[in-house]
């Protein structure tokens, strides 16, 4: 059963992580009270849900231990192309319907996962190479398509904006915060319980002993960087309808290393192999409570990304130290509450 008592039992050190949003928040709360202001707490959940959604995509290809640097770009080409779409001002004459318009971004989107997945598994690149040259390429066509000017949607288009991103629920909760959980419960079933997600740990953890398994190990991995593009073209169409524009020059810039922060940051390892939901949602909320706590908390522009860099090392410090506390206490003792070897349980389900 999926609930948070089982899940921080099987992954302790995801108490760490979820022990620094805690106090963080409760910190900031105190010292500036307006920080637990219902309109600041429905803003900062609103960012959440955002870079939450596109923190679990990344997370899908480090567990396999790839990585994707071209996640702001292709925020960026999805951003310039919805409001374009829906104008009918690329590809076709006439506006596109919503739904066929998201269908061909998400379907764009795959077709770069899957592009990134072939060139990883049958060339043999390096992840970091081929999503590195991704992200200029991505960013190079939104600038393209879009003629390198602002596309947006004016006034038109409300009830979208509405319905995905700016409705609350029970005037409190934003629409992309629910978006987010739902997603985030289908990725968590997706990880945990099925033997696709046992094959994505299996990989990680090591690949050549999951190939002489039997796992086919290119299909899976083509798999995680599909889903990754996937949620960050999905995403990208959120943003541009939070924002009700995009500039290709600008949009999406850096997030890509705002989702690779909450995956690590909840507990992903960057060698591959370990990974839970709940854990990176928790790092993209502790990413985004921590920027807006340096701006409650008066730091100066020019100094926020470094405070922030400072406390994002300082909670991965923590995790590992943490974790490699764990790791002694169970030589000690047997099991460290992992759950086994992900191999062995891939191997038994398939």
């Amino acid at each position: 059963m999926l609930s948070l008592k089982n899940i921080l039992k099987e992954n302790p050190k995801l108490l760490v992580i979820f022990g620094l949003l805690v106090l963080l928040f409760t910190v900031t709360s105190l010292l500036q009270p307006s920080f637990r202001d219902p309109a600041t707490l429905t803003n900062t959940m609103r960012w959440i849900g955002l870079f939450g959604i596109i923190s679990i995509g990344v997370a899908f290809v480090i567990i396999t231990g790839g990585i994707d640097l071209s996640i702001g770009s292709l925020i960026a080409l999805s951003g310039v192309m919805l409001p374009m779409l829906l104008k009918g001002d690329i590809f076709f004459s006439d506006p596109l319907p919503v739904p066929l318009a998201f269908g061909l971004v998400l379907l764009i989107s795959l077709g770069i996962g899957l592009f990134h997945g072939l060139m990883v598994t049958k060339l043999g690149l390096q992840p970091f190479l081929v999503t590195l040259c991704g992200l200029f390429i991505y960013r190079g066509l939104a600038r393209a398509a879009g003629n390198d000017q602002t596309q947006g949607f004016g006034g038109d288009f409300g009830g979208l904006k509405d319905v995905l991103v700016k409705d609350k629920v029970f005037d409190f909760v934003p629409m992309s915060f629910v978006v987010l959980i739902i997603i985030g419960v289908v990725a968590a079933i997706v990880l945990n319980k099925t033997v696709f997600g046992r094959y994505l740990l299996a990989i990680g953890h090591n690949e050549e002993a999951a190939k002489f398994s039997g796992i086919k190990t290119d299909r899976v991995k083509i798999a995680a960087y599909m889903i990754c593009s996937l949620l960050g073209g999905f995403a990208g169409m959120l943003f541009v309808l939070d924002t009700n524009g995009a500039t290709p020059s600008s949009f999406g810039n850096f997030y890509e290393l705002y989702a690779i922060a909450g995956a690590v940051l909840g507990g992903c390892s960057l060698r591959g192999g370990e990974g839970a939901i709940f854990g990176v949602i928790c790092g993209a909320a502790l990413v985004q409570v921590a920027e807006k706590a340096v701006f409650f908390l008066g730091v100066e522009e020019k100094s926020k990304f470094t405070v922030i860099g400072i406390f994002i090392l300082v909670g991965v410090v923590a995790d590992e130290l943490f974790r490699r506390w764990t790791e002694n206490r169970g030589a000690g003792g047997g099991s460290s509450g992992s759950g086994g070897d992900p191999l062995d349980s891939a191997v038994n389900e398939s």
